[in-house]
C-alpha cells in the first residue's frame, strides 16, 4: 500500500540566491514552517585586486539544482509537488550580467555588487570631480558609486569586446541576478520573459523612483542602449511559468533584492519599521511608506516594494555596508587566526581591554555614509599586548560599529531615532554581536527565531499575487524572538564610538587616482590577486601573530 500523502495545504516555494550561495526552501503557507530546503556554495573569481566575479552559468545551475533536491525531498516526505502554488525569487543586488539573446551564453562573468573595477568610470561620470557624486540622486535615489549596475554595465561596454559586438547587432540583454533567473526559468532562448522587479530596477541606477520606469536621461548619461534592459514588474504579480526542474508549469509569482525580501519577511509593512541584514555584508533598510525620502547623510532612497501592478509602492531609506561576514572569512582564510567563524563569540570574549584594537575593513572602500572609493582597510592600537583575539572581537566590533554610523544617520535624515532593531542574516547567530550591537547603539536588539526571514519575504510576494496568504500577516506582533538589551553606559558607548571615528579618517585618502585607473582595460590579464590592504594587514598581523606565539612558547 502506498504511503499516504501529507497535506500541509498550499505550498511556497523560494528561490534565495545570494552572494555566497544559493537555497531553495518549502514554505508551508499556513504556518510558514519551512518543510524541506537544499543549499549550495558559490564560487568567487577575484582575476584583478578589487574585482569580484561570478559565472552566471554555475549560478542557473546552481538554483535548478537546489530546486530539483529539494522536491525529491518532498517527495520522501510524502508531500506532494502538486501542493507547490507559486515560486518566490529573491537575490543578490547590483549583480550585472550581460547575455546573448541567440544564444543563451553570458557574455562576460557576472560583476558582483561589491566590485570595484568601476572607480575610473564613477570619475568619467562625474567628469573628474566637477558633478558632486548626488548629482542624480533626486531621479534616482542613488550616489553614483561603483556599487550600483549602471556603472557596471559601462565598463563592459568599454572593455569587452563581445559585450560591444552583442550590443551593435542587438542581441545583448541585461539583468540583474533575478533576471537572469527569470528569463531562463521561463524558457530562455525559448520564450523566456525578460523582466525584474521595482526592488532590483532601483539598484540600478536606470530607473526613475518616481516614475518606477528607465528614464530615458539616465541611460544617455551612461551611455546604455535602452533595448538591452528588462521591462520593469511590481513585486508581486505573475512573470511567467517553469520551464525548467521537475516543477514545470508553476508560476514564478514574487521577485524582491535580498535586502527589501528581508524587509518584508521581518514583517515591516508599518512607517518607521526597520530591520537589518547581517550576512556578507550588513544592510539596514528603514520602511517611509509612500513618501520619498532624499537623505542628506549619505543613506539610499529605494524602493521597499510594490505589491502588485496597480498598488502604491513603498519606499525606504537604506543604509549599505560592503563588509560584514567578509572580514571573518578573511580572518580564516587569509590570516588563518581562526579555524571555524562559529568559535569566534568564545575567542573574542577572551579579549581583554589591555591593547584593544579598532578595524576598519575598507576592502571594498566605505559605503554608506561616507561613500568613500578611496577608503582602504586600517587596524589600529596594536601593541605589544595584542593577541589574535583581539583581531577578532575587532572584526565583529566593525560590523556593530558600522550599523551605529548608518543609525546616527538615519537618526538625523528621520527625525527621530528607532526604538528597537530588528535583525537577520546569517551573522545574528552569533549572541556576542548581538550583545554588543545592543551595548554600543544603547537600543534593544531583536532577532527572531524564525531565521529564514528575506526568503519567506520572497515567498510572501509570491504568494499575495495568487491570493495565498502567507503566514498571518493580521498578527505580526507574535512573531517569537530573542531580545538583546544593552547593558553599558551612554559614556561608555560614546567613548568606543569616538575611538572608531579616529580610525574612519586614518583610513581615508588611501588610493590615488592613477591607481584606480591602472586596472581598467585589462581584459587580457586575468590572474589572481588580493587588494594590497589585504596583503599590508596580513603581513602586519602574522608578524604579530608570530611574536606572541614565540612569546609563549619561551
Amino acid at each position: 500500500m502506498a504511503a499516504q500523502k501529507h497535506s500541509f495545504g498550499p505550498l511556497i516555494g523560494s528561490i534565495d540566491e545570494g552572494t555566497s550561495s544559493t537555497r531553495f526552501l518549502v514554505f508551508a503557507a499556513k504556518t510558514a514552517e519551512v518543510l524541506t530546503f537544499h543549499q549550495l556554495s558559490l564560487n568567487h573569481i577575484t582575476p584583478h585586486e578589487g574585482w569580484v566575479e561570478m559565472d552566471p552559468m554555475e549560478i542557473l545551475h546552481a538554483v535548478i539544482e537546489t530546486m530539483n533536491v529539494t522536491c525529491d525531498n518532498l517527495k520522501k516526505l510524502n508531500i506532494s509537488l502538486e501542493d507547490i502554488a507559486a515560486i518566490g525569487i529573491t537575490n543578490q543586488r547590483e549583480t550585472t550580467v550581460l547575455w546573448d539573446s541567440q544564444t543563451g551564453k553570458p557574455l562576460y562573468n557576472a560583476l558582483v555588487w561589491l566590485d570595484m573595477r568601476t572607480a575610473s568610470t564613477v570619475d568619467k561620470i562625474l567628469n573628474n570631480g566637477r558633478r558632486n557624486k548626488n548629482f542624480l540622486k533626486s531621479v534616482c535615489g542613488l550616489p553614483v558609486s561603483t556599487y550600483f549596475s549602471a556603472l557596471k554595465i559601462r565598463w563592459m561596454m568599454d572593455n569587452v569586446q563581445a559585450v560591444k559586438d552583442a550590443i551593435k547587432e542587438k542581441r545583448c540583454l541585461f539583468g540583474t541576478i533575478d533576471t537572469w533567473l527569470i528569463w531562463n526559468l521561463t524558457g530562455g532562448i525559448n520564450g523566456g520573459y525578460h523582466v525584474t522587479d521595482v526592488t532590483n530596477a532601483s539598484r540600478t541606477m536606470l530607473m526613475n523612483i518616481n516614475t518606477l520606469k528607465w528614464d530615458p536621461q539616465l541611460c544617455k548619461i551612461f551611455d546604455i542602449p535602452m533595448q538591452i534592459l528588462p521591462v520593469i514588474r511590481s513585486s508581486s504579480e505573475i512573470y511567467g511559468y517553469l520551464s525548467e526542474t521537475v516543477i514545470k508549469g508553476i508560476p514564478i509569482s514574487g521577485c524582491l533584492g535580498d535586502q527589501q525580501a528581508a524587509l518584508v519577511g521581518q514583517m515591516c509593512f508599518q512607517v518607521s519599521q526597520a530591520k537589518c541584514t547581517y550576512g556578507t555584508g550588513c544592510f539596514l533598510l528603514y520602511n517611509t511608506g509612500n513618501a520619498i525620502i532624499q537623505s542628506n547623510h549619505g543613506l539610499l532612497t529605494t524602493v521597499a516594494y510594490q505589491f502588485g501592478a496597480n498598488k502604491r509602492p513603498v519606499y525606504a531609506l537604506e543604509g549599505s555596508i560592503a563588509i560584514a561576514g567578509v572580514a571573518m572569512r578573511w580572518l580564516r582564510d587569509n590570516l588563518e587566526i581562526i579555524k571555524n567563524i562559529a568559535d569566534s563569540a568564545q575567542i573574542a570574549r577572551d579579549a581583554d581591554l589591555v591593547g584593544e584594537v579598532v578595524f576598519v575593513p575598507a576592502f571594498s572602500g566605505l559605503y554608506a555614509p561616507y561613500w568613500r572609493k578611496d577608503a582602504r582597510s586600517v587596524i589600529c592600537g596594536l601593541t605589544d599586548e595584542t593577541k589574535p583575539a583581539h583581531f577578532i572581537k575587532a572584526a565583529i566590533e566593525a560590523v556593530v560599529f558600522q550599523v551605529r554610523d548608518i543609525l546616527e544617520a538615519m537618526s538625523l535624515d528621520c527625525g527621530y531615532p528607532l526604538t528597537k532593531l530588528l535583525v537577520d542574516g546569517g551573522m545574528t547567530a552569533n549572541d556576542l554581536l548581538m550583545q554588543i550591537q545592543a551595548d554600543y547603539c544603547g537600543i534593544p536588539v531583536v532577532r527572531p527565531y524564525m531565521a529564514e526571514t528575506t526568503a519567506l519575504g520572497a515567498a510572501i510576494a509570491a504568494g499575495g499575487a495568487l491570493g495565498v496568504e502567507v503566514w498571518d500577516l493580521d498578527n505580526v506582533q507574535s512573531v517569537p524572538s530573542d531580545t538583546f538589551s544593552p547593558t553599558i553606559t551612554q559614556d561608555q558607548r560614546d567613548i568606543k564610538y569616538d575611538r572608531w571615528k579616529l580610525a574612519i579618517a586614518r583610513c581615508l585618502e588611501w588610493v590615488e587616482e592613477n591607481e584606480e585607473d591602472g586596472l581598467d582595460n585589462c581584459e587580457e590579464s586575468r590572474h589572481i590577486a588580493l587588494p594590497a590592504s589585504l596583503f599590508v594587514l596580513g603581513s602586519m598581523a602574522l608578524v604579530l601573530i608570530a611574536s606572541y606565539v614565540l612569546k609563549r612558547s619561551t
